[in-house]
């Protein structure tokens, strides 16, 4: 019995041998302007407001789980937008040595996996490793954002970026009510705050 073929998702969804070996933005994206990446973008929710609302700038996700890549690929596939896209996908790869040094406006980290067993923090994205490569790829005076409803990964987060020289912590945005069920930053935030838990929220630029 032969396989059943998968639709192709391009340009929405690539994965990095689709991209590689280095990303350019004015060819990846429809138009060039800055460029902003969602680390972990899952479904999709954050890509898809954020390029609706924001068509002077591109969009780029990078998600690890390919299934999660091309269910949020399809959200931008229906309204054909030309300044989103998912790469399917190692992010620090991708940081490492696809991005050029100083082409990223923003980077965005929201719900990362927790890991919960103690055995296990050591495969949290976030480590000083991940900080070199995010120093690497993001420009001067722009900003790294980060999401999460635990507490003591919001710790550890806060605690590496006070011992890096390449950030500043900056005023975190007011926390607001959502419009609508489409109204969250991810369908993770909608999930958590619905559920009555807190949401811990930084934003660093830098410098």
């Amino acid at each position: 019995m032969q396989p059943i073929p998968v639709k192709s998702m391009k340009p929405w969804f690539q994965t990095i041998e689709d991209v590689g070996p280095k990303l350019v933005w004015s060819q990846f994206f429809t138009a060039e302007q800055p460029v902003e990446i969602d680390i972990g973008s899952g479904r999709g929710l954050f890509l898809l407001n954020a390029a609706l609302q924001h068509p002077e700038r591109n969009f780029a996700g990078l998600e690890i789980d390919y299934r999660e890549g091309r269910r949020a690929a399809e959200r931008l596939q229906k309204r054909e937008l030309g300044n989103a896209r998912v790469i399917g996908g190692d992010a620090n790869k991708v940081l490492a040595e696809m991005i050029d040094p100083g082409s990223v406006d923003a980077a965005h980290v929201y719900f990362p996996d927790p890991w919960w067993k103690t055995r296990h923090h050591k495969r949290r994205i976030f480590n000083s490793d991940f900080l070199l490569k995010l120093a690497r790829v993001i420009r001067t005076g722009g900003h790294l954002h980060h999401w999460t409803d635990v507490a003591d990964y919001f710790v550890m987060v806060r605690g590496l970026m006070e011992h890096s020289a390449d950030f500043r912590l900056c005023p975190v945005p007011d926390e607001r009510e959502a419009e609508n069920d489409m109204d969250y930053q991810t369908s993770f935030e909608r999930k958590k705050r619905k559920l009555g838990f807190p949401i811990y929220r930084a934003m660093w630029q830098r410098v």
